[in-house]
């Protein structure tokens, strides 16, 4: 029998934290891998993990003593592994494990190197690809997403090699999650499909509902909401029948979110799967600690300040919008790219407030998070937003210029013509207005190669207009 280092209390072999006193339980290597599935879920940037961490990423639920203790002791087992020449990959690999529950991600990156250093040295192969996803984990959460992807194949090629396909699972869905992170869909969804015809194959039901999950946030953007209710059904039928409460708030959640997609004639279904959501989390505060409480509560507040935005309700908007900031600051410890949406939809509601100075600050807050993940999409969406309120209404034409060409130097460079033809159009407008009628040729010229290029007819023939228009006013201001 085993028993809790914390509590003293029998714990059972599998277990990965005490159902007892709700501490993490330092797992053996073998499960290591099998407990690492990072899941994420959110509208754009989306940034989040779902219920399968509870059992085991409570980062903070270990107070610092524990841990220092922990550590002191690891080191003197260091200690003597290196005096008697003994391997010390599982001691390296335990000791980065608590410094990634203190969040101290330089010292758990060195400790796994070490540790992988280790295991190739003695030829433990399984044990590799356990570092390597671990290390894909750190790199992951810290925007650090090629080196992310790196490690994950490196594991998923060792994992193939060995047929492993239950720790292949996992590592698929972790390369399905950090593919999601950069807005790659198709890559995204190529990866979680493999993980599911996988859990099919073996006829594994929880790995299965497991991918499912993650599968439904691609689905939700891909807008086949058919297929997502499916799962969703499947999904809380099963955690329902299992009485895993972590599970059924999850797919509340997903459940609140494909309401709100689905449009204007569902957002009372989304308004109380979200507040179901927020309730099931009251039940059980007094188990759970403060951190797991508010990655619980974070989306679904922001999705009911945005419910609220759109029935007018500004105050109970700004509320709940404000929240589930607070709940990201408080379960994040350092920046998130969930922060920079909370700080987005906060911006926006500010805009259509009319409190323009508000809205540019809070653009320029998630603008600054999006920069530290090199997310180019979100970097030029916020400079486009803050052109638009320079042009619109503080009418600083000087400071919209500004930002329409920084934004439509990125749009240009990811290829996104649609955008790229509105700014060159807005950019044309505001040359115009002041009389800069060469500026505002170009940049009407520009927009109409957008609009070609897109087959969009309608638009090209506006700017055409534009185009004749400014040639007949003006017939000796432009060279032939």
């Amino acid at each position: 029998m085993k028993y809790c280092p914390f509590c003293k209390k029998p714990i059972e072999q599998y277990w990965t934290y005490c159902r007892n006193c709700n501490k993490p339980l330092i797992t053996n290597l073998d499960n290591e891998l099998n407990i690492r599935l990072r899941v994420p879920h959110d509208e754009a940037s989306f940034y989040t993990n779902n219920f399968e961490e509870e059992d085991y990423y409570d980062i903070s639920i270990l107070d610092d003593e524990v841990v220092e203790r922990e550590l002191s002791e690891l080191e003197d087992q260091l200690a003597e592994s290196e005096r008697f020449g003994k391997n010390m990959g599982a001691l390296l690999l335990k000791k980065a494990s608590l410094f990634y529950k203190k969040r101290d991600f330089p010292n758990a990156l060195k400790n796994l190197e070490l540790a992988l250093e280790n295991f190739l040295d003695e030829k433990e192969i399984l044990n590799t690809a356990i570092c390597h996803n671990e290390l894909g984990l750190i790199y992951e959460e810290t925007g650090f997403f090629d080196q992310a992807i790196y490690h994950f194949d490196r594991a998923l090629i060792i994992l193939e090699d060995l047929e492993d396909n239950k720790k292949k699972i996992q590592v698929l869905n972790n390369l399905g999650n950090v593919y999601y992170l950069i807005n790659d869909l198709k890559s995204s969804y190529k990866y979680y499909q493999k993980a599911l015809n996988i859990t099919e194959k073996e006829n594994l039901e929880l790995d299965a509902i497991k991918t499912s999950s993650n599968l439904v946030e691609i689905l939700i953007s891909l807008k086949d909401y058919d297929r997502v209710t499916k799962i969703l059904q499947n999904n809380l039928e099963f955690f329902t029948k299992t009485n895993d409460v972590y599970g059924v708030i999850q797919t509340h959640i997903k459940y609140g979110k494909l309401y709100y997609y689905l449009g204007d004639e569902y957002y009372d279904q989304s308004y109380q799967s979200f507040t179901k959501v927020l309730e099931l989390v009251d039940t059980i505060k007094n188990q759970i600690s403060i951190f797991i409480k508010k990655k619980l509560e974070w989306e679904s507040f922001l999705y009911l300040g945005k419910l609220y935005l759109l029935w007018d309700n500004d105050s109970e908007a700004e509320h709940y919008l404000l929240i589930s900031l607070e709940a990201i600051r408080t379960f994040g410890i350092q920046e998130s790219i969930k922060e920079g949406i909370v700080l987005e939809t906060i911006a926006k509601f500010y805009s259509l407030k009319g409190e323009d100075n508000k809205a540019i600050d809070y653009y320029s807050y998630s603008t600054e998070i999006y920069q530290k993940f090199g997310d180019k999409l979100k970097i030029a969406e916020m400079k486009y937003e803050v052109a638009k309120i320079f042009q619109n209404y503080i009418q600083n034409e000087q400071k919209a210029i500004q930002y329409y060409e920084e934004a439509l130097e990125i749009f240009e460079s990811l290829n996104n013509l649609k955008k790229a033809a509105e700014i060159s159009n807005n950019l044309g407008d505001i040359y115009v207005s002041k009389e800069l009628f060469d500026l505002a040729l170009t940049n009407f010229i520009m927009a109409k190669k957008f609009y070609t290029e897109l087959e969009d007819e309608y638009n090209k023939n506006l700017v055409l207009g534009k185009i004749n228009s400014l040639k007949e006013t003006e017939p000796n201001s432009f060279r032939p």
